[in-house]
């Protein structure tokens, strides 16, 4: 029975919920995001450098002022830009008898495929945004900070004999975003891969130094937080790299349409599938982010 709202209920599911459903329980860079909403074709938004004003320099001075002296004028410039929302759009067939005649939930698997399936898509353009597309420009050019892996001491995380050295990685990392001007709450964003090489360097090559880490990591298999930097894992984080973040500080999401779903009636033949969402991000404290780079030895 369609309910007011144009959205089919089936075998008790309202496919509008249920897509949301999938959207807030599974882990996506949506969260890395500070969520906002729009209206028309366009965003507007600023951004500003330095993020932390610089201390004066002599002769001028913002402490120890002297009675009677004017203070000293400081400022920090901005830019304005303009970002436009992009459409993610899919749909999905069932067959009249798929849907009454499995065994299987098929309605609720296929909306649950293609829900995922946008997720994915809107995941591989916000890492990107996070990222810069993997070409950083750094701090000076007031875009996301990034170093090599190897520049700071210590091979690839998957080099042999374990010839890594991760926790340089992950407090240059820190150092950088701390010396921008940030306290926030730091996430890691690697692929399986990179959390692969380093549960192997953590638990097999120097989780034994770390009196009962390895023997604790081994019956877990999971390692969500290092160095207070909490630990997160997708198959939408591009390989070789890792990505360090403040989340919804350094980045924006404007939602023009949430994610919906609907599906329409093709009698007696079967049922249309479709889940959309419309929005756009980008960046407003690029800073906060480091992308170390060449983790991989291949």
């Amino acid at each position: 029975m369609v309910d007011s709202r144009g959205m089919q209920d089936i075998f008790g599911l309202d496919i509008d919920k249920f897509v949301q459903g999938v959207e807030k329980f599974t882990y996506n860079f949506l969260e890395e995001f500070q969520k906002v909403t729009m209206k028309g074709d366009q965003k507007r938004f600023w951004t500003k450098n330095p993020v932390r004003i610089a201390a004066a320099t002599s002769p001028s001075a913002t402490k120890d002022v002297s009675p009677g002296s004017r203070p000293m004028t400081q400022e920090v410039s901005w830019t304005v830009q303009n970002v436009y929302p992009k459409k993610y759009f899919v749909e999905g067939f069932l067959d009249k008898e798929d849907i009454s005649d499995a065994e299987i939930d098929t309605f609720g698997t296929t909306t649950q495929d293609l829900s995922e399936r946008i997720i994915r898509d809107r995941d591989i353009d916000l890492y990107n945004i996070m990222s810069e597309n993997q070409a950083p420009t750094g701090l000076g050019a007031g875009g996301v900070q990034t170093f090599a892996t190897t520049a700071v001491g210590g091979d690839q995380w998957d080099a042999a004999n374990y010839a890594a050295d991760i926790i340089k990685d992950f407090n240059r990392a820190i150092r950088l975003i701390q010396a921008a001007g940030f306290k926030d709450k730091i996430r890691a964003v690697m692929d399986p891969i990179a959390y692969e090489s380093m549960k192997n360097w953590l638990i097999s090559g120097k989780g034994s130094s770390i009196p009962g880490f390895s023997s604790e990591k081994i019956k877990s298999g999971v390692v969500m937080e290092l160095l207070n930097v909490s630990i997160k894992v997708s198959t939408e984080a591009v390989t070789d790299n890792v990505l360090f973040t403040i989340g919804p500080r350094a980045q924006t999401y404007a939602e023009a349409e949430g994610m919906t779903g609907n599906t329409t009636i093709d009698p007696g033949v079967g049922r249309n599938l479709r889940v959309w969402t419309r929005g756009i991000g980008y960046r407003t404290n690029p800073s906060g982010n480091v992308l170390v780079t060449d983790i991989n030895t291949s």
